[in-house]
């Protein structure tokens, strides 16, 4: 898929609590199509400190409306300076860059998408493109209280929601992989993207249930093209750029102890 280098303008920057905020992007030209799992690279201007692009996840990709979303986490200095922009100012992107989830050959398939902090932000983007493609998704989302929880209101439209969050306030106490519906239910497919301890849980369950697992890496990606080799992840076929060959990989390419 090609890669552009454009300037698209905000239209919203809104503030989902303390940590978190959702940018809404557009741009005069017709952007480009865009894949589940798929990221940018945003040059941060204003932040002396900040040297590299910040990888982010696309959260949505609406091309009726020729919307971007981007769901941020404050992090350091240069997603601080993101959270500050105001509709009407420009960023630069990089994008589309990475791979995507692979999609079910059959629509019957029961799918859960499950998602730990900032790693709810890509499967709001896959939810909506499974539900388009006739497959309901199960949504599992884990955080740490009911505040860290974010977009719920958009997951329901696409799906069925089920939350865990560690001190109980939402949904049920706990981690992801001790909720109810992966005792309870059966499933032919998961797709996970958060924290890597969550993700190796995920993973170890997946494995032990025999079912297909992907799950989509966060590791550091300074350049997003494969040439700082800052994302570099152990694999069966050697070390790979999580930025060119991922960030989405199944969890039997891994060279995880699970």
């Amino acid at each position: 898929m090609k890669k552009h280098v454009m300037d698209l303008s905000v239209t919203e920057n809104t503030s989902l609590n303390a940590n978190y905020f959702l940018l809404k992007l557009t741009s005069a030209q017709k952007l480009p199509d865009m894949l589940p799992g798929q990221f940018v690279e945003i040059k941060v201007e204003g932040s002396p400190n900040t040297f590299l692009r910040r990888p982010i996840s696309i959260n949505n990709y609406i091309a009726e409306t020729n919307e971007l979303w981007l769901l941020v986490q404050k992090v350091g200095d240069g997603t601080r300076t993101l959270g500050k922009l105001q509709a009407g100012d420009t960023l630069n992107l990089v994008f589309p860059l990475g791979n995507s989830f692979t999609t079910p050959e059959n629509a019957s398939k029961s799918v859960v998408l499950v998602g730990g902090g900032v790693g709810t932000a890509p499967m709001l983007f896959w939810g909506k493109y499974l539900k388009e493609r006739g497959i309901t998704p199960n949504f599992l989302l884990g955080a740490r209280s009911e505040a860290d929880l974010l977009q719920l209101d958009e997951f329901r439209k696409y799906g069925n929601v089920y939350t865990t969050t560690e001190d109980g306030s939402h949904g049920e106490k706990g981690y992801v992989t001790q909720h109810s519906i992966l005792q309870n239910q059966q499933f032919d497919h998961i797709y996970t993207c958060g924290p890597k301890p969550m993700m190796v849980a995920v993973a170890k369950y997946a494995k032990a249930k025999d079912i297909s697992c992907e799950v989509s890496l966060e590791n550091t990606m300074a350049c997003g093209f494969g040439v700082c080799l800052c994302c570099v992840e152990n694999t069966v076929n050697g070390h790979v750029c999580v930025c060119t060959e991922g960030p989405v990989f199944n969890i039997k390419d891994l060279q995880w102890q699970i």
